[in-house]
Protein backbone atom coordinates (compact mmCIF):
# COMPACT_ATOMS: atom_id res chain seq x y z
CA UNK A 1 0.00 0.00 0.00
CA UNK A 2 3.01 2.43 1.19
CA UNK A 3 4.32 1.91 -2.77
CA UNK A 4 1.23 2.48 -4.19
CA UNK A 5 0.92 5.32 -2.43
CA UNK A 6 4.50 6.22 -3.66
CA UNK A 7 3.94 6.07 -7.11
CA UNK A 8 0.75 7.63 -7.04
CA UNK A 9 2.40 10.64 -5.42
CA UNK A 10 5.07 10.33 -7.74
CA UNK A 11 2.74 10.08 -11.00
CA UNK A 12 0.76 13.29 -9.55
CA UNK A 13 3.85 15.56 -8.87
CA UNK A 14 5.64 14.76 -12.64
CA UNK A 15 1.54 15.47 -14.38
CA UNK A 16 2.48 18.93 -11.72
CA UNK A 17 5.40 19.57 -12.95
CA UNK A 18 5.84 18.68 -16.38
CA UNK A 19 4.82 21.99 -17.79
CA UNK A 20 7.13 24.10 -15.97
CA UNK A 21 10.09 22.05 -16.85
CA UNK A 22 9.06 21.80 -20.34
CA UNK A 23 8.25 26.18 -19.94
CA UNK A 24 11.93 25.88 -18.13
CA UNK A 25 13.27 23.69 -21.40
CA UNK A 26 13.10 26.49 -23.62
CA UNK A 27 14.23 29.73 -21.72
CA UNK A 28 17.67 30.27 -20.87
CA UNK A 29 16.72 32.21 -17.66
CA UNK A 30 16.88 29.72 -14.54
CA UNK A 31 13.92 31.06 -12.72
CA UNK A 32 13.91 31.54 -8.93
CA UNK A 33 10.96 30.51 -7.23
CA UNK A 34 9.13 33.32 -5.04
CA UNK A 35 10.54 34.33 -2.03
CA UNK A 36 9.45 34.53 1.81
CA UNK A 37 7.70 37.43 3.16
CA UNK A 38 9.81 39.51 5.43
CA UNK A 39 8.42 41.10 8.51
CA UNK A 40 10.81 44.01 9.59
CA UNK A 41 10.36 44.45 13.38
CA UNK A 42 10.69 48.10 15.16
CA UNK A 43 13.91 48.21 17.28
CA UNK A 44 13.62 51.81 18.34
CA UNK A 45 11.97 52.92 21.18
CA UNK A 46 8.00 54.54 20.85
CA UNK A 47 9.38 58.24 20.78
CA UNK A 48 12.57 57.52 17.70
CA UNK A 49 10.88 58.14 13.93
CA UNK A 50 10.45 54.92 12.03
CA UNK A 51 9.37 54.67 8.24
CA UNK A 52 11.02 57.67 7.08
CA UNK A 53 10.42 58.41 3.80
CA UNK A 54 10.83 61.61 1.47
CA UNK A 55 8.94 62.78 -1.57
CA UNK A 56 9.14 65.64 -3.88
CA UNK A 57 6.67 68.52 -3.55
CA UNK A 58 7.26 71.25 -6.29
CA UNK A 59 10.02 72.81 -7.63
CA UNK A 60 12.67 72.91 -4.44
CA UNK A 61 10.58 71.33 -1.58
CA UNK A 62 10.72 67.80 0.18
CA UNK A 63 7.85 66.82 2.34
CA UNK A 64 9.75 63.89 5.12
CA UNK A 65 7.39 61.39 6.48
CA UNK A 66 7.95 58.93 9.70
CA UNK A 67 5.76 57.08 12.04
CA UNK A 68 6.00 57.35 16.10
CA UNK A 69 4.53 54.74 18.70
CA UNK A 70 4.10 57.56 20.74
CA UNK A 71 1.12 60.19 20.70
CA UNK A 72 3.38 62.53 22.25
CA UNK A 73 6.35 63.76 19.32
CA UNK A 74 6.15 66.86 17.57
CA UNK A 75 5.95 66.96 13.94
CA UNK A 76 9.42 68.67 13.73
CA UNK A 77 12.34 68.44 11.12
CA UNK A 78 15.39 70.14 11.60
CA UNK A 79 17.78 69.99 8.74
CA UNK A 80 21.08 71.56 7.81
CA UNK A 81 24.04 70.78 5.03
CA UNK A 82 26.71 69.85 7.28
CA UNK A 83 25.93 66.68 9.69
CA UNK A 84 25.00 67.24 13.08
CA UNK A 85 24.05 71.25 12.20
CA UNK A 86 20.87 72.02 12.02
CA UNK A 87 20.26 75.36 10.55
CA UNK A 88 16.53 74.99 9.45
CA UNK A 89 13.70 73.50 10.94
CA UNK A 90 10.29 73.14 9.78
CA UNK A 91 6.98 72.19 11.68
CA UNK A 92 4.21 69.86 9.51
CA UNK A 93 1.22 68.03 10.02
CA UNK A 94 -0.06 64.70 11.44
CA UNK A 95 -2.50 61.98 11.20
CA UNK A 96 -3.36 58.36 12.25
CA UNK A 97 -6.24 56.15 11.17
CA UNK A 98 -8.12 53.37 12.30
CA UNK A 99 -8.51 49.74 10.53
CA UNK A 100 -10.82 47.70 12.46
CA UNK A 101 -8.52 46.83 15.33
CA UNK A 102 -6.11 48.13 13.80
CA UNK A 103 -4.49 51.54 15.05
CA UNK A 104 -2.11 53.39 13.67
CA UNK A 105 0.75 54.79 14.99
CA UNK A 106 1.24 58.69 14.85
CA UNK A 107 1.96 59.73 11.25
CA UNK A 108 3.80 62.75 10.76
CA UNK A 109 4.51 64.47 7.49
CA UNK A 110 6.60 67.75 7.52
CA UNK A 111 7.27 70.26 4.43
CA UNK A 112 10.87 71.24 4.37
CA UNK A 113 12.62 73.90 2.02
CA UNK A 114 13.39 75.71 -0.04
CA UNK A 115 16.84 73.82 -1.03
CA UNK A 116 19.52 73.62 -3.49
CA UNK A 117 19.48 71.26 -6.38
CA UNK A 118 22.20 68.41 -6.08
CA UNK A 119 22.64 68.98 -2.24
CA UNK A 120 23.25 66.70 0.39
CA UNK A 121 21.10 68.04 3.39
CA UNK A 122 21.38 66.08 6.91
CA UNK A 123 18.29 66.15 9.36
CA UNK A 124 16.26 64.51 12.01
CA UNK A 125 12.61 63.85 12.74
CA UNK A 126 11.42 64.76 15.82
CA UNK A 127 14.00 66.15 17.67
CA UNK A 128 14.75 62.30 18.47
CA UNK A 129 16.57 59.63 17.08
CA UNK A 130 19.40 58.64 14.33
CA UNK A 131 20.07 61.44 11.72
CA UNK A 132 18.91 61.07 8.22
CA UNK A 133 20.46 62.07 5.10
CA UNK A 134 19.04 62.58 1.37
CA UNK A 135 20.29 64.10 -2.04
CA UNK A 136 18.41 66.84 -3.89
CA UNK A 137 17.69 65.91 -7.83
CA UNK A 138 19.74 68.57 -10.18
CA UNK A 139 17.65 71.27 -11.72
CA UNK A 140 18.80 70.46 -14.81
CA UNK A 141 19.26 67.13 -17.39
CA UNK A 142 21.29 64.61 -17.20
CA UNK A 143 19.03 63.03 -14.69
CA UNK A 144 18.68 59.13 -13.00
CA UNK A 145 15.40 57.81 -12.41
CA UNK A 146 15.02 54.08 -11.18
CA UNK A 147 11.80 52.57 -11.52
CA UNK A 148 10.46 49.46 -9.41
CA UNK A 149 6.94 48.31 -9.71
CA UNK A 150 4.91 45.92 -7.43
CA UNK A 151 7.58 45.91 -4.69
CA UNK A 152 6.02 43.86 -1.75
CA UNK A 153 8.64 42.69 1.44
CA UNK A 154 10.50 40.05 0.22
CA UNK A 155 13.50 38.36 0.01
CA UNK A 156 13.15 39.44 -3.65
CA UNK A 157 12.42 42.80 -2.40
CA UNK A 158 15.84 42.66 -0.77
CA UNK A 159 18.09 41.66 -3.90
CA UNK A 160 15.51 44.59 -5.76
CA UNK A 161 16.42 47.06 -3.10
CA UNK A 162 20.59 46.14 -3.13
CA UNK A 163 20.67 46.60 -6.87
CA UNK A 164 19.36 50.11 -6.29
CA UNK A 165 21.20 51.24 -3.21
CA UNK A 166 24.19 50.03 -5.77
CA UNK A 167 23.76 53.08 -8.25
CA UNK A 168 23.28 57.06 -7.43
CA UNK A 169 20.16 57.47 -8.45
CA UNK A 170 18.20 60.82 -8.04
CA UNK A 171 14.48 59.60 -7.94
CA UNK A 172 12.29 56.62 -7.81
CA UNK A 173 9.32 56.11 -9.46
CA UNK A 174 6.99 53.66 -8.63
CA UNK A 175 3.39 52.47 -10.56
CA UNK A 176 1.62 51.02 -8.00
CA UNK A 177 1.31 47.89 -5.00
CA UNK A 178 3.80 48.96 -2.41
CA UNK A 179 3.67 46.83 0.54
CA UNK A 180 1.17 43.81 -0.55
CA UNK A 181 -0.56 44.54 2.92
CA UNK A 182 -3.99 43.70 1.58
CA UNK A 183 -5.44 44.81 4.99
CA UNK A 184 -3.34 43.19 7.21
CA UNK A 185 -2.14 46.69 8.29
CA UNK A 186 1.02 45.49 10.33
CA UNK A 187 2.41 45.07 7.14
CA UNK A 188 1.78 48.13 6.12
CA UNK A 189 4.59 49.27 9.05
CA UNK A 190 6.63 46.28 8.07
CA UNK A 191 6.87 48.01 4.78
CA UNK A 192 7.68 51.19 5.89
CA UNK A 193 11.29 49.64 8.14
CA UNK A 194 11.97 48.00 5.32
CA UNK A 195 12.40 50.66 2.32
CA UNK A 196 13.58 53.47 5.26
CA UNK A 197 17.35 53.24 4.38
CA UNK A 198 16.62 53.57 1.08
CA UNK A 199 13.31 56.19 0.61
CA UNK A 200 14.73 58.34 3.48
CA UNK A 201 18.05 59.16 1.07
CA UNK A 202 16.09 59.64 -2.15
CA UNK A 203 12.94 60.76 -3.26
CA UNK A 204 9.89 57.88 -4.23
CA UNK A 205 7.37 59.00 -5.92
CA UNK A 206 4.64 56.79 -5.81
CA UNK A 207 0.88 55.84 -7.37
CA UNK A 208 -1.44 52.85 -6.29
CA UNK A 209 -2.24 49.50 -7.27
CA UNK A 210 -4.73 47.20 -6.58
CA UNK A 211 -2.76 45.97 -3.58
CA UNK A 212 -3.47 49.72 -2.04
CA UNK A 213 -7.49 49.10 -2.06
CA UNK A 214 -8.47 47.68 0.64
CA UNK A 215 -11.66 48.48 0.68
CA UNK A 216 -14.42 46.94 2.49
CA UNK A 217 -18.27 47.39 1.85
CA UNK A 218 -20.35 49.66 4.57
CA UNK A 219 -17.09 50.08 6.66
CA UNK A 220 -14.44 51.44 4.36
CA UNK A 221 -16.31 51.90 1.09
CA UNK A 222 -13.78 54.50 -1.15
CA UNK A 223 -10.70 52.47 0.15
CA UNK A 224 -7.03 53.40 0.45
CA UNK A 225 -7.10 54.65 3.65
CA UNK A 226 -3.39 53.15 5.03
CA UNK A 227 -2.34 54.26 1.69
CA UNK A 228 -3.46 57.77 2.05
CA UNK A 229 -2.35 58.36 5.56
CA UNK A 230 0.89 56.98 4.83
CA UNK A 231 2.25 57.96 1.65
CA UNK A 232 0.84 61.64 0.78
CA UNK A 233 2.06 62.60 -2.68
CA UNK A 234 2.32 66.06 -3.58
CA UNK A 235 -1.29 66.27 -5.56
CA UNK A 236 -2.77 69.91 -4.79
CA UNK A 237 0.63 71.10 -6.32
CA UNK A 238 -0.34 69.85 -9.82
CA UNK A 239 -3.95 70.87 -9.40
CA UNK A 240 -5.73 67.12 -8.99
CA UNK A 241 -7.95 66.93 -5.53
CA UNK A 242 -7.25 63.26 -5.01
CA UNK A 243 -3.70 61.26 -4.17
CA UNK A 244 -4.58 59.22 -6.53
CA UNK A 245 -3.16 61.05 -9.83
CA UNK A 246 -0.99 63.54 -9.86
CA UNK A 247 1.79 64.91 -11.39
CA UNK A 248 5.53 66.74 -10.53
CA UNK A 249 8.16 67.98 -12.45
CA UNK A 250 11.88 67.77 -11.86
CA UNK A 251 15.18 68.70 -14.39
CA UNK A 252 13.63 68.46 -17.59
CA UNK A 253 10.84 66.20 -16.87
CA UNK A 254 7.28 65.73 -16.28
CA UNK A 255 5.92 62.64 -15.08
CA UNK A 256 2.29 61.80 -14.99
CA UNK A 257 1.19 59.54 -12.71
CA UNK A 258 -2.24 58.16 -13.07
CA UNK A 259 -4.57 56.49 -10.90
CA UNK A 260 -5.82 52.72 -12.27
CA UNK A 261 -8.40 52.49 -9.74
CA UNK A 262 -9.51 56.10 -9.65
CA UNK A 263 -12.76 56.66 -11.93
CA UNK A 264 -11.01 58.11 -15.79
CA UNK A 265 -13.86 58.36 -18.17
CA UNK A 266 -14.49 61.14 -19.93
CA UNK A 267 -16.86 62.38 -17.31
CA UNK A 268 -14.66 61.88 -14.64
CA UNK A 269 -12.24 64.25 -12.52
CA UNK A 270 -9.05 62.30 -13.10
CA UNK A 271 -9.91 62.89 -17.07
CA UNK A 272 -10.64 66.26 -16.99
CA UNK A 273 -7.55 66.79 -14.52
CA UNK A 274 -5.32 65.23 -17.28
CA UNK A 275 -6.48 67.17 -19.84
CA UNK A 276 -5.91 70.24 -17.97
CA UNK A 277 -2.38 69.00 -16.57
CA UNK A 278 -0.88 67.93 -20.32
CA UNK A 279 -2.43 71.50 -21.58
CA UNK A 280 0.12 73.17 -18.89
CA UNK A 281 3.16 71.65 -20.12
CA UNK A 282 6.02 73.64 -21.63
CA UNK A 283 8.15 71.36 -23.82
CA UNK A 284 10.84 73.44 -23.56
CA UNK A 285 10.82 73.74 -19.92
CA UNK A 286 10.43 69.71 -19.65
CA UNK A 287 11.17 67.92 -23.32
CA UNK A 288 10.63 64.95 -21.43
CA UNK A 289 6.87 63.66 -20.40
CA UNK A 290 6.29 60.38 -18.73
CA UNK A 291 3.46 58.63 -17.01
CA UNK A 292 3.23 56.12 -14.84
CA UNK A 293 0.15 53.57 -14.13
CA UNK A 294 -0.50 50.64 -12.24
CA UNK A 295 -2.91 47.61 -14.36
CA UNK A 296 -1.32 47.81 -18.04
CA UNK A 297 -2.50 49.30 -21.05
CA UNK A 298 -0.57 47.48 -23.47
CA UNK A 299 0.62 43.32 -21.92
CA UNK A 300 1.19 40.25 -23.77
CA UNK A 301 1.14 38.22 -20.58
CA UNK A 302 -1.63 35.53 -19.90
CA UNK A 303 -1.51 37.47 -16.39
CA UNK A 304 -4.12 40.19 -16.26
CA UNK A 305 -4.98 39.91 -19.40
CA UNK A 306 -7.07 42.97 -20.52
CA UNK A 307 -7.51 44.25 -17.40
CA UNK A 308 -6.10 47.75 -18.39
CA UNK A 309 -8.32 48.16 -21.42
CA UNK A 310 -11.09 50.42 -20.45
CA UNK A 311 -8.75 52.83 -19.03
CA UNK A 312 -6.85 52.83 -22.15
CA UNK A 313 -9.68 53.51 -24.43
CA UNK A 314 -10.69 56.53 -22.27
CA UNK A 315 -7.27 58.18 -21.55
CA UNK A 316 -4.95 56.67 -24.70
CA UNK A 317 -5.80 59.46 -26.76
CA UNK A 318 -4.61 61.96 -24.49
CA UNK A 319 -2.07 60.98 -23.85
CA UNK A 320 -0.71 60.29 -27.75
CA UNK A 321 -2.13 63.55 -28.63
CA UNK A 322 -0.30 64.87 -26.09
CA UNK A 323 3.08 62.77 -27.16
CA UNK A 324 4.15 61.09 -24.35
CA UNK A 325 7.46 59.52 -24.16
CA UNK A 326 7.04 56.65 -21.99
CA UNK A 327 4.54 55.13 -20.41
CA UNK A 328 5.47 52.87 -17.45
CA UNK A 329 2.97 50.08 -15.76
CA UNK A 330 2.95 47.38 -13.11
CA UNK A 331 0.57 44.81 -12.11
CA UNK A 332 1.84 42.42 -14.38
CA UNK A 333 5.12 40.61 -12.39
CA UNK A 334 7.57 40.35 -15.48
CA UNK A 335 9.52 42.90 -17.67
CA UNK A 336 7.95 43.76 -21.22
CA UNK A 337 8.99 46.40 -23.43
CA UNK A 338 7.06 47.10 -26.16
CA UNK A 339 7.80 49.51 -29.56
CA UNK A 340 6.37 52.82 -29.78
CA UNK A 341 2.57 52.13 -29.78
CA UNK A 342 -1.16 54.04 -30.05
CA UNK A 343 -4.38 52.00 -30.84
CA UNK A 344 -2.99 48.97 -30.53
CA UNK A 345 -0.63 49.00 -33.92
CA UNK A 346 3.49 50.73 -34.02
CA UNK A 347 3.30 54.42 -34.47
CA UNK A 348 6.17 56.30 -34.32
CA UNK A 349 4.39 58.75 -32.54
CA UNK A 350 2.63 56.81 -29.80
CA UNK A 351 4.76 55.92 -25.94
CA UNK A 352 7.09 53.12 -25.44
CA UNK A 353 5.22 51.27 -22.95
CA UNK A 354 6.92 49.22 -20.26
CA UNK A 355 5.89 46.80 -17.83
CA UNK A 356 8.30 46.45 -14.78
CA UNK A 357 5.82 44.62 -12.47
CA UNK A 358 8.51 42.35 -10.83
CA UNK A 359 10.70 43.97 -7.72
CA UNK A 360 10.00 41.32 -5.38
CA UNK A 361 6.30 40.92 -4.69
CA UNK A 362 5.61 37.57 -2.69
CA UNK A 363 2.92 35.97 -5.83
CA UNK A 364 6.38 35.49 -8.03
CA UNK A 365 6.89 36.32 -11.47
CA UNK A 366 4.37 35.90 -14.32
CA UNK A 367 5.55 33.52 -17.06
CA UNK A 368 3.10 32.55 -19.54
CA UNK A 369 2.87 35.41 -23.28
CA UNK A 370 1.03 35.42 -26.02
CA UNK A 371 2.42 36.31 -29.32
CA UNK A 372 2.25 40.04 -30.66
CA UNK A 373 3.49 41.87 -33.53
CA UNK A 374 4.79 44.73 -32.25
CA UNK A 375 6.45 44.14 -29.24
CA UNK A 376 10.78 44.64 -29.52
CA UNK A 377 11.64 43.17 -26.19
CA UNK A 378 10.47 40.53 -23.45
CA UNK A 379 12.67 39.40 -20.77
CA UNK A 380 10.44 37.60 -17.57
CA UNK A 381 12.65 37.96 -14.65
CA UNK A 382 13.84 39.98 -11.95
CA UNK A 383 14.96 43.67 -13.60
CA UNK A 384 14.56 47.18 -12.63
CA UNK A 385 15.38 49.75 -15.49
CA UNK A 386 17.44 52.84 -14.64
CA UNK A 387 15.95 55.90 -17.36
CA UNK A 388 18.54 58.66 -17.78
CA UNK A 389 17.85 61.34 -19.91
CA UNK A 390 21.38 62.72 -21.01
CA UNK A 391 22.67 66.34 -22.81
CA UNK A 392 23.30 64.34 -26.38
CA UNK A 393 20.83 66.45 -28.76
CA UNK A 394 18.39 64.35 -31.21
CA UNK A 395 15.45 64.91 -32.68
CA UNK A 396 12.37 63.23 -31.19
CA UNK A 397 9.62 61.54 -33.55
CA UNK A 398 7.21 62.93 -34.65
CA UNK A 399 8.85 66.48 -33.21
CA UNK A 400 10.83 67.37 -36.31
CA UNK A 401 11.59 71.10 -35.02
CA UNK A 402 12.52 70.34 -31.11
CA UNK A 403 16.00 69.39 -30.25
CA UNK A 404 15.75 67.71 -27.37
CA UNK A 405 18.17 65.31 -24.69
CA UNK A 406 18.54 62.22 -25.42
CA UNK A 407 17.15 59.38 -23.01
CA UNK A 408 19.75 56.67 -22.32
CA UNK A 409 17.87 53.35 -20.80
CA UNK A 410 20.02 51.24 -18.96
CA UNK A 411 19.18 47.82 -17.14
CA UNK A 412 20.28 45.31 -14.66
CA UNK A 413 19.12 41.61 -13.93
CA UNK A 414 19.25 39.88 -10.49
CA UNK A 415 20.69 36.69 -12.08
CA UNK A 416 20.13 32.89 -10.13
CA UNK A 417 19.12 34.74 -6.76
CA UNK A 418 21.65 37.42 -7.03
Amino acid sequence: MRKLCLCLFSLVLTISLFPLLLKAKDDDFVRQPPRRVIFTHHDRSDSDPQQVHISLVGKDHMKVSWVTDSKHCSSLVEYGKESGNYNAKANGEHTSYKYFFYSSGKIHHVTIGPLEPSTTYFYMCGSSGPEFSFKTPPSTLPLDFVVAGDLGQTEWTNSTLDHIQSIDYDVLILPGDLSYADTHQPLWDSFGRIVEPYASRRPWMVTEGNHEVESFPIIYPTGFKAYNARWPMPYQESGSTSNLYYSFEVAGTHVIMLGSYAEFDADSDQYKWLQADLAKIDRKKTPWVVALLHAPWYNTNSAHQGEGDSMRLAMEELLYTARVDLVFQGHVHAYERFTRVYNNKADPCGPIYITIGDGGNREGLALSCRPVVFRVHVKKVHIQPRVVPTKDKVRRPCFPSLLVQRTEFRTWTAQNGE
